[in-house]
């Protein structure tokens, strides 16, 4: 067989393999609790692995290794900012977004849960919140449909529309009758595909260099700061220069914002165990992180000065160095892990989106529907998004995928402020919500499409910012006692106290 035989079909078993799971996923789904939120009964393993995975997308196998491979290891400040935001997101917003979920009339969406905790009875908090949903992850989808699509093209020469389509198909089955639980466990075993590639290429391509000096060596004589992680620091304007690096770092702020991300600690089997989850998840985070930057700082001296290896695209020598360095099979799972960290941002963001059509659009006016109902509704909503998306997707030269970064701002400085104050702050209203909500939202829009104002601060941090000062100031201007709300509130604090975890089970 030729390599592209060996490649193909490693990634077909691995599109086999996720249909299977999604199968298994549909026998154990039968109400929209489970469809949505896996009946809350995800192990912290589950939930950090796909918390990961859902997370990271093609960037952290494709981008970040092509920045560092062309600026060296100044661009992974975003990374380190990364893993310092999903860790305050697990310690910080996990327990405790767990626990007033359910303590919260059992809200299982972002949107209702910001109805729910307020007690906003206009329903225009969920209701903003859930088309900030499908606007900004209509396009996120999209987004990630143009990447497979670009992938198949660029690694096997297939049609543009051809690998569109098979990624699509094959993510929106397994999400489609899979639901919440579907892609939860099809993203624990992408996410474990993607650990095992970013761990072995390095490994593997440090042994074939000559070990850590040689490649250090080779890495060095083509770029001389390449290693240095305060690249340009004492060479100019220090304070530009750390305003430069806290823009790159500013990525962590939007975690706390993500609905698909957030999402998974919903779905957790108590708030206690965020604790263990936060260490699976930040150790899957540090150790592919380290691995992707490792296999492009080696490719650096690698690659360079032999026209025999030429590296014509930079986000493709992860996938290059994995082609040379093993069996073509092997070669063909590590591009299965590319596919793998597209799909499970996709599947993700599907049911986000349908949880928002169905459960936070659908039912809010006030129909009933029978549990096998409220999961074909479900489904049509991960359809019908799915579809939008596909259409958008058919120019593969669609700047959606400069929107990637845009509604991770959008997220993070939307409802971020908000997930924190929800936790952390009784005296948050509705209206100081839906103020600092779209603030936020509107500051991300108007100051990202500002070149002058985009180059000097990512978005996120205005739109954070602002959200955060106009929620503060309006909830304080029309604060009422609520006493079911500071009932709720002390159930919540109990909860996710050690004391309370060791002597009373979490209530519904």
């Amino acid at each position: 067989m030729t390599d592209q035989t060996y490649q193909l079909l490693a990634i077909g078993v691995y599109m086999v393999a996720m249909l299977a799971i999604g199968y298994f996923a549909f026998k154990r789904t039968s109400d929209l609790d489970d469809y949505m939120l896996a009946g809350r009964g995800l192990k912290p393993g589950v939930a950090a692995l796909s918390a990961g995975a859902s997370d990271m997308s093609g960037w952290l196998l494709m981008g970040l290794p092509g920045a560092i491979y062309v600026s060296g290891l100044i661009e992974a400040w975003i990374a380190i900012g990364l893993t310092i935001g999903a860790w305050l997101n697990w310690k910080f917003v996990a327990p405790r977004l767990r626990s007033y979920t359910q303590v919260s009339q059992n809200a299982i969406t972002v949107p209702s849960f910001f109805e729910k905790r307020l007690k906003d009875k206009t329903h225009v908090l969920r209701i903003a919140s859930s088309v900030i949903v499908l606007v900004f992850f209509t396009f996120y989808v999209s987004s990630g449909m143009v990447a497979a699509g670009k992938f198949f093209e660029g690694s096997f020469g297939w049609p543009y529309l051809a690998g569109l389509a098979t990624v699509t198909i094959v993510t929106l089955t397994y999400t489609l009758f899979g639901g919440f639980l579907g892609a939860t466990l099809t993203d624990v075993a992408q996410g474990l595909l993607m650990l095992a590639a970013l761990i072995a290429v390095p490994i593997v391509a440090l042994i074939q260099t000559g070990g850590i000096s040689a490649a250090a060596e080779g890495i060095r004589e083509v770029n001389p700061d390449a290693l240095n992680l305060f690249a340009g620091f004492g060479e100019g304007n220090n304070l530009i220069w750390a305003l430069g690096i806290f823009s790159t770092a500013a990525w962590g702020l939007g975690y706390f914002g993500q609905p698909h991300i957030v999402v998974r600690f919903m779905a957790l089997r108590t708030p206690q165990d965020a604790k263990a989850g936060r260490r699976i998840g930040i150790g899957w985070m540090i150790l592919t992180a380290s691995g992707a930057i490792a296999t492009a700082l080696i490719g650096i001296g690698y690659f360079a000065g032999d026209p025999a290896k030429e590296l014509t695209d930079p986000e493709t020598v992860f996938l290059l160095m994995s082609q040379i360095f093993f069996h073509p099979f092997v070669a063909g799972l590590v591009l299965a892990a590319v596919l793998a960290a597209i799909m499970s941002t996709i599947s993700s963001q599907l049911v986000v989106c349908s949880s928002a059509l169905v459960e936070d659009l659908y039912n809010i006016v006030g129909r009933e529907a029978t549990p096998k109902k409220q999961v074909m509704l479900g489904r049509t909503g991960v359809l019908v998004v799915a579809v939008v998306a596909a259409l958008l997707a058919l120019d593969q030269n669609s700047t959606i995928l400069d929107l990637v970064a845009f509604a991770w701002a959008g997220f993070g400085a939307a409802f971020g402020p908000l997930v924190l104050l929800s936790l952390y702050w009784r005296k948050l209203t509705a209206t100081g919500a839906l103020a600092g909500m779209l603030v936020g939202a509107t500051t991300v829009f108007v100051w990202g499409n500002i070149p002058a104002l985009a180059d000097a601060m990512y978005e996120i941090v205005p739109g954070f910012i602002l959200n955060l000062v106009v929620t503060v100031v309006v909830s304080k201007m029309t604060y009422k006692p609520n006493a079911v709300i500071e009932e709720e509130f002390s159930l919540m604090e109990h909860q996710v106290s050690p004391k309370a975890a060791r002597t009373e089970p979490v209530a519904g």
